[in-house]
């Protein structure tokens, strides 16, 4: 697969779908995608399924016209169609209800970054060196046909899953790309600062229960941090309240690894982490636990005790340290 062009012969209709809980990656990509195919295949009937994105998104073109997928969504054979567009996820099971689609879709294709993704649907564009799967849907389209709003939509995913163009996944061909967005017009710094830099009063009072309640481990090599429903009902903060936190305890002066759990119910913790260099392999600790992601940001779930999830996690996090030459 060299281009979306190439996928769309004698194709009439179109689904795009990314992963659950969409972040700026995913809804940017995706939103690239169907703005590009509304421009310049207005013969197409396409259609975008994503559960709620974030308000902090909404700015971005079309991104009203997202059809949501929600907890009783059911899809039927009249909402099947010729191809369909899997982005950002690393595996089917990530697409959540919007999963329902794949047996309606006569060819499905998958692009994605995540160097989990072992690759599903007919055909892939899996490439885990790229930055984003919106730097990859760059590389996908004509560069002469990427308007200013379509800029919008990459620049912001590339954005998001570079943490502002700092983590090892920045590349220079990441850079270059970013260069020639920001030269169709967009307003680069508005994006940062509403989209990355900007928090609510709830978020960065979430944010300072997690740093009050962290705690080193390893010899200061490694910190983490528990949040518990009852500190988000203390804090007034939603889940969306939470996106930032393993980045700030991860910058901890130190610190090789950053583990972030907070709980989702009563018996289920989700766990976010982040490395500093490729001492620490956090993806292949996740895969542990049925999650994935790449090297140095991953992320999983689990039923145990997050004193007992941890005691494992910084047990793996150790041997990845001693074996570091």
């Amino acid at each position: 697969m060299n281009s979306l062009e190439e996928c769309l012969a004698q194709v009439q209709s179109v689904v795009i779908a990314g992963h659950v809980k969409p972040d700026g990656d995913c809804t940017g990509s995706c939103l690239a995608t169907y703005n590009y195919l509304k421009q310049y295949h207005p013969d197409i009937s396409v259609r975008l399924y994503l559960e709620p994105v974030p308000n902090i998104f909404k700015f971005l073109a079309r991104a009203d016209e997202i059809i949501s997928v929600s907890n009783d969504h059911v899809f039927c054979r009249q909402e099947g169609c010729d191809l369909m567009i899997v982005q950002d996820c690393g595996d089917a099971g990530r697409l959540g209800h919007a999963a329902g689609l794949l047996e309606y879709a006569k060819r499905v294709i998958c692009v994605d970054h995540h160097i989990s993704n072992k690759g599903f649907g007919d055909d892939c564009y899996i490439d885990p060196q790229a930055s984003s799967t919106s730097e990859l849907i760059f590389t996908l389209l004509p560069g002469e046909r990427i308007t200013k709003e379509i800029a919008e939509c990459i620049y912001t995913g590339i954005l998001h899953d570079t943490g502002m163009f700092q983590y090892s996944c920045t590349s220079s061909k990441t850079m270059r790309i970013a260069g020639f967005l920001m030269d169709t017009g967009i307003d680069f710094s508005r994006i940062a600062d509403k989209t990355f830099m900007e928090k609510t009063f709830e978020q960065n009072q979430i944010l300072a229960r997690a740093i009050q309640k962290s705690r080193l481990h390893l010899n200061g090599r490694c910190i983490s941090s528990v949040i518990t429903t009852r500190d988000m009902e203390e804090c007034r903060a939603l889940p969306k309240h939470l996106e930032g936190i393993v980045a700030q305890l991860r910058s901890t002066k130190g610190v090789e690894a950053a583990v972030f759990f907070y709980q989702k119910d009563e018996q289920e913790y989700k766990i976010s982490m982040r490395s500093a260099s490729d001492a620490v392999d956090v993806a292949q600790i996740a895969m542990n636990y049925g999650g994935g992601g790449h090297r140095r940001a991953a992320g999983a779930s689990t039923r145990l005790r997050p004193e007992e999830c941890l005691e494992q996690i910084l047990t793996q996090v150790a041997k990845q340290l001693e074996s570091d030459p």
